[in-house]
């Protein structure tokens, strides 16, 4: 007989799910980035650089916006990366406020040896390519509608 509160059951939330597949992942992750000498967040610093037009790089605010993270936990990340020797932090010449963040040799010559992750990864969660994109299409929509709930 369902009880009035079946909805409260753990098993039942969705958010319980989200994030037993997100420790899940980081376990995973983990694992495949060892190699590379990344964290998962500085694996999505890196994703992020990778994508920008060589020589560019990407303001830190824009790095933030683009990863959804702010500037506390931005700013360490960068400054072990920097320490590392993949990234390069410059105070912009034309506003002293905004610095950008720019790969270095050691930076750029690492994607090669990244570009194995997501595969490793397709390959972890079992589902078909097809599969992964309409999760993470669904994944998306979801995101987009909870940031924009009013409760």
């Amino acid at each position: 007989m369902a009880s009035d509160y079946d909805h409260l059951r753990l098993d039942r939330q969705i958010c319980f799910s989200l994030n037993a597949a997100t420790r899940a992942f980081g376990g995973v992750y983990r694992t495949l980035l060892k190699d590379l000498g990344l964290t998962y967040p500085q694996y999505l610093v890196m994703l992020a650089l990778w994508e920008s037009p060589e020589g560019e790089g990407l303001p830190v605010k824009r790095l933030g916006e683009r990863l959804r993270l702010d500037s506390g936990t931005l700013s360490p990340l960068l400054k072990r990366l920097e320490a590392n020797g993949l990234v390069r932090r410059e105070r912009s010449t034309r506003d002293e406020r905004s610095v950008t963040i720019t790969l270095t040799e050691a930076g750029e010559e690492l994607k090669p040896r990244a570009a194995e992750v997501p595969l490793r990864i397709a390959s972890a969660t079992g589902f078909e390519l097809r599969e992964i994109e309409d999760l993470r299409e669904r994944l998306n929509r979801l995101t987009e509608a909870l940031d924009g709930a009013r409760l």
